[in-house]
């Protein structure tokens, strides 16, 4: 190649070529590393408390309706939460769910995006929606659709896969624990299909699922229990985060490619895949879930500015 003031004929030392070669290729066994750590955290530390989120041991081990109807789930979650209202105060809130009903009361601007009913779920009880019929379909989402199975009011409800043989269940079930305290139990037994056309949406389900349950257990607690919905620029703060969290570690692998100092940039996209597992399914508050990832992000700019271009390569490391 030329230098371009002079014009003169540059060669490249052979050896700084093989020394390149040599960093870069630990620079993508760097990576390999990073998410072998976050997969190993993800799947034997966190995948299994978010399974049983709030559930007793007692409560995972009991017997539902429509156990036996996926046989060996892959994902097979039982979670709880507790509620300050009767089986038959709840109740109406929990059967009028659904797209184009009354909503997940989870978060609004993902579940309901695409719904004719609007962006917000319900606030309040809706008759039409309180008698749905075992066999009626339940549209979940703008592209899935489940059908009711079994229903015993102010007991059990449960959602079917429409496919035979059918290959998941959604059971949602109340028990009471004394006269004013109830137990909303939600268990899912899913096979994911096998369909190339399906991976991502599996992909997507497979993390998101423990966060959008746990919300919308809390959701449904918030509405029997008379609390006031979350304000949707709260959510949409908290959907940003989300996604931020997301970008940055993005944005931190991409610094492992460029930057000299690349095991500096490691350790900053190692902090950025932790942070992101934190915020998914740590046990935050909301504003310090909400805030972090947005701090996270600025200390990434912040560095990416400090050390400047003559810090980083002229070409990608990966070429």
């Amino acid at each position: 190649m030329y230098r371009k003031d002079t014009g003169a004929l540059l060669t490249q030392d052979p050896a700084s070529l093989g020394s390149r070669a040599f960093t870069n290729t630990f620079r993508a066994l760097s990576v390999l590393v990073l998410f072998g750590i976050l997969g190993y955290l993800y799947f034997f530390e966190i995948r299994p408390s978010q399974l049983h989120w709030g559930a007793t041991p007692e409560e995972v081990a009991r017997p539902m309706p429509d156990d036996a109807l996926v046989s060996d789930p892959v994902f097979n979650a039982t979670r709880a939460i507790t509620i300050q209202a009767t089986p038959s105060q709840i109740w109406p809130w929990l059967i009028q769910m659904g797209f184009g009903r009354a909503g997940f009361y989870g978060y609004d601007l993902i579940e309901n995006l695409g719904s004719g009913r609007g962006i917000r779920s319900a606030e309040t009880i809706i008759p039409a929606f309180q008698s749905p019929k075992p066999g009626d379909q339940l549209p979940v989402s703008i592209a899935a659709t489940l059908v009711y199975g079994p229903i015993q009011p102010n007991r059990v409800m449960i959602w079917r896969s429409s496919d035979t043989p059918c290959d998941g269940t959604f059971v949602w079930e109340l028990i009471p624990i004394d006269a004013t305290h109830t137990r909303l139990i939600s268990r899912i037994h899913w096979n994911y299909a096998e369909s190339p056309g399906s991976f991502f949406l599996d992909l997507f389900t497979e993390f998101t699922d423990h966060v959008a349950i746990r919300r919308i257990l809390e959701g449904v607690r918030d509405r029997a229990e008379g609390r006031p919905a979350h304000p949707l620029a709260a959510e949409g703060f908290a959907v940003g985060g989300f996604i931020v969290a997301v970008f940055n570690l993005i944005l931190a692998l991409g610094f492992i490619g460029f930057w000299r100092k690349w095991i500096h940039a490691w350790l900053l996209a190692l902090g950025a895949g932790l942070l992101l597992e934190v915020v998914f399914y740590g046990p935050l508050s909301d504003l310090v879930r909400d805030v972090l990832p947005w701090l996270y992000l600025a200390i990434l700019l912040l560095l990416a500015a400090r050390f400047g271009r003559s810090r980083f390569d002229a070409r990608p490391a990966f070429e």
